[in-house]
């Protein structure tokens, strides 16, 4: 790998939007009207969604480190939809609960621009239809299918499926095939937004404390106490627990979760490479492997290639490979290398990791544990857009507003979950070994051996959708 390359934890888009000066840690006890813990996507949308509803409410955010500098500001920077579960949302839910959180999830990743837009946030924010590519003949993401069922709730124009032909007029590669456009989606910087959003949270009177990792949370019938490290404490009559993967520590949710890792790289600016494959559209793109490829440009010209491939976490320990993993960063280079075979010879100048937080169903889920506690979690890799989704559910459930936000299928579904540790390690890390080897053999044109495929199939029969 290149010897030249930065590969740390945080990443380029943290260290180009300037990361943020710390807010003092929380020192002596305070009181809020909502307490959220946990200062990514979630918690800070949540935040603004409840001082929109009422400006005069106390609201306050612990974050154990800096708000924004988790894996909201260093992930891919793809704001989708749901359109890819229209099938399995049908299937359990029916039409009519599969169009409202379509329509739903849609108008987030809108309004997402729209926000940006009022609120003088300059986070690249570029509306593009979404492509996603076969890249082996063995590869098949079922988007007749996906087509099919968003026709089937009348949301026609939503997937567009496209031929070898129509791929190349968006993006060419000679490893790209046929493929689909998800229409309602777009691409930001992440950490733009992120500290875009914490900057209008201070602004607007929200009170944050970073620095401020909480020790324990207390409930009683009057209130909810949560105390940090440094013994300090916020009272509240409710708490948001916004925390992605570390809901692992708690018991309710701890096994309707995993979580797996996924890295990024990316290239010096290429403004050439980009222009003679024609990719002047903004797309993000994904492949069609179980473990995918995602690719998107920037603003300066430069691509940027992550691959959901990385290690699972074994309960909620996070540190280590699980953020700076070397052989997902060459794996990345060598696929980037592969689709485009112009970077041979330029520069790779950056690689950063971090933890998803999976759901089996691939779709985050809201919730409350008890009146006072209330939670979203398992956002699967894709979290930008559903993200600002949750922090409008989740302000409604706190405020005891149940309208048809909170009657939308991700809130309170029928739980899932994973087997206990170590079983969810043990069977998790072997399985995505094999979807590894799977898509690897697959990707040189081969076919897989049965063992192989038999464990690829093992989610499928138990009824989980595993991270594409």
């Amino acid at each position: 790998m290149n010897s030249a390359m930065q590969h740390t934890a945080t990443g380029w888009w943290l260290q180009e939007a300037g990361g943020a000066k710390p807010t003092d840690p929380l020192a002596v006890d305070r009181f809020a009207d909502v307490l959220i813990v946990g200062g990514g996507y979630l918690g800070m949308w949540t935040a603004w969604h409840l001082i929109q509803g009422d400006p005069a409410m106390k609201v306050a955010i612990l974050e154990s480190e800096v708000c924004g500098h988790g894996p909201s500001g260093r992930n891919g920077g793809m704001v989708n939809s749901v359109a890819a579960l229209v099938p399995d949302l049908r299937a359990k839910h029916g039409d009519l609960a599969a169009r409202a959180l379509l329509d739903a999830a849609n108008d987030s990743v809108r309004a997402i621009g729209i926000w940006c837009e009022e609120q003088g946030v300059d986070a690249w924010y570029r509306a593009a239809a979404h492509l996603d590519v076969e890249t082996s003949e063995f590869q098949d993401a079922g988007w007749d299918e996906i087509a099919a069922a968003c026709a089937a709730i009348g949301a026609t124009d939503e997937v567009a499926l496209l031929d070898s032909t129509a791929v190349a007029q968006i993006c060419r590669s000679d490893c790209f095939a046929g493929g689909a456009t998800v229409k309602t989606s777009a691409t930001v910087q992440p950490a733009r937004l992120a500290l875009g959003l914490r900057a209008k949270l201070i602004e607007h009177g929200v009170s944050i404390y970073e620095h401020s990792r909480v020790a324990s949370i207390r409930v009683d019938r009057a209130a909810v106490v949560a105390r940090t490290f440094d013994g300090a404490g916020i009272t509240a009559p409710t708490v948001i627990l916004a925390v992605g993967g570390r809901a692992l520590r708690i018991p309710a949710l701890g096994r309707r979760l995993s979580v797996a890792s996924s890295h990024i790289v990316m290239t010096e600016p290429v403004p050439d490479v980009i222009a003679a494959a024609g990719w002047t559209g903004g797309e993000g793109i994904t492949d069609q492997r179980t473990l995918l490829h995602y690719f998107r440009t920037t603003r300066d010209g430069r691509i940027v290639m992550g691959w959901g491939g990385g290690q699972m976490a074994f309960a909620s320990r996070m540190g280590g490979r699980i953020e700076v993993d070397p052989s997902c960063a060459e794996h990345a280079v060598a696929t980037l290398k592969r689709f485009f075979p112009e970077l041979a010879n330029r520069a790779v100048t950056h690689a950063w990791g971090g933890p998803i937080d999976v759901s089996p169903t691939h779709l985050p889920f809201f919730g409350s544990l008890g009146p006072r506690v209330h939670y979203g979690v398992g956002f699967t890799g894709n979290g930008v857009g559903p993200s600002h989704l949750g922090g409008r559910i989740l302000a409604s459930i706190a405020c005891d507003r149940r309208n048809d936000l909170t009657r939308l299928a991700i809130v309170e579904p029928d739980p899932k979950t994973f087997p206990p540790e170590p079983l969810r390690w043990i069977g998790g890390s072997a399985i995505r070994a094999a979807l590894i080897r799977k898509d690897s053999v697959e990707d040189g044109g081969g076919r897989t051996d049965p063992i192989t495929e038999a464990i690829t199939m093992l989610p499928k029969l138990l009824g989980m959708n595993l991270p594409r």
